[in-house]
């Protein structure tokens, strides 16, 4: 495209003049210093739009009445966009419905201001601090993947989100949950300040083999009272730093979604560890009303199913304080810790009722 200066600009004039409702605009191949033409906000008619790998325009000197009137679906990959850019799109997408974001560049921080959005979707972030701000409508918030080159956590704050129903992965190693006001901590109580009653399906991840990652599940727990459909993916350390045994999950107090609401628990990446079989048992012992515990093993990760069942034969054996629950166990077509971000989309899709249930099976 440097060889033809001006030809993409011309392309997206006559692309609004035609009046254009879905595009998808990729930049190949880099860098991704190349300028997206300003131009480009010409095209009031859009309504589906994913861009990838280009240098966003600067929005600052642009007219006041540059608008997105009928912009449904954003998706944005490998774009240089700084956080004012992406207010100043939101801002100007009055029906945006669905927002996309993968492997952000410049995006250091994502302001959710919409009374339109639904859905958002976070696919391999990286030092991405999320604030949902006041989002009315917003029924997903969805992060596939998360890390952060400094090694500091990101913050994910929950403002106003009363239609919130769907959320996850919440990392606990690279996430710091703030709920309005409060930064949740190991041993916060559930309080009318930090609670989201909204939530019914969530999903976290877990470091079981980190004594301080793991310390915070029960308060990240209470936060969401009414769930009724749990994820956990236990993630591997080669840096174990004590372990949690069965009598910290004894003394660590009533859980209100886990003995009251959660019908089914998904538990991926199993291994077999003492401080997973520790937490298990405590779930089966709490879990009021669970119908079914799924458990996920990786592929590989055992060398047969009697392997597997010599594992929890005594989670098997252990009381259950629902007496019509079962326990499944199940091997993924995918490997211990490979992502599932390929899926990306899924999230968006309202006839799921659960984008994180899916499993991947041979």
């Amino acid at each position: 495209m440097e060889a033809f200066p001006g030809l993409l600009a011309r392309w997206l004039q006559a692309l609004a003049v035609k009046g254009v409702r879905h595009l998808v605009l990729i930049n190949r191949p880099w860098p991704l210093t190349m300028d997206l033409p300003a131009t480009f906000f010409g095209m009031a008619t859009l309504t589906d739009l994913f861009l990838g790998f280009w240098k966003f325009p600067d929005t600052a000197a642009l007219p006041r009445g540059v608008a997105f009137p009928h912009l449904r679906e954003l998706g944005l990959s490998c774009m240089g966009i700084e956080n004012w850019d992406m207010d100043f799109v939101l801002a100007k997408s009055p029906v945006l419905r669905s927002l996309c974001i993968q492997a952000n560049v410049l995006l250091r921080r994502l302001s959710l201001v919409s009374h339109s959005l639904r859905c958002v979707q976070i696919i391999a972030s990286i030092d991405l601090e999320i604030a949902v701000e006041d989002a009315p409508q917003l029924e997903r918030l969805i992060m596939w993947s998360s890390s952060a080159r400094d090694g500091l956590p990101n913050r994910i704050k929950i403002g106003h989100a009363p239609a919130l129903t769907v959320l996850g992965y919440l990392d606990l190693k690279w996430h710091v949950l703030q709920i309005s006001n409060t930064i949740i901590k190991a041993g916060t109580m559930a309080s009318p300040r930090t609670v989201v009653s909204s939530v019914k399906i969530l999903s976290l991840r877990v470091c079981f083999g980190v004594r301080n990652n793991a310390k915070m599940l029960p308060s990240f727990l209470r936060c969401f009272p009414n769930v009724e459909r749990l994820h956990l993916q236990s993630q591997k350390t080669n840096e174990p730093t004590g372990k949690l045994n069965m009598k910290f999950w004894q003394d660590v107090g009533a859980i209100e979604c886990v003995q009251s609401h959660i019908k089914l628990m998904m538990f991926c990446d199993f291994r077999g560890e003492r401080s997973e079989l520790a937490f298990l048992k405590f779930f089966l012992e709490s879990a009021q009303e669970l119908k079914e515990l799924v458990i996920v093993f990786g592929k590989g990760s055992f060398t047969s199913m009697a392997e597997v069942n010599s594992k929890v034969k005594h989670l098997l054996a252990a009381k259950r304080a629902s007496q019509t629950c079962s326990i499944l166990l199940i091997e993924s077509a995918l490997e211990e810790g490979e992502d599932k971000y390929y899926l990306d989309f899924r999230g968006s899709d309202f006839s799921e009722r659960d984008p994180f249930a899916f499993i991947p099976q041979d």
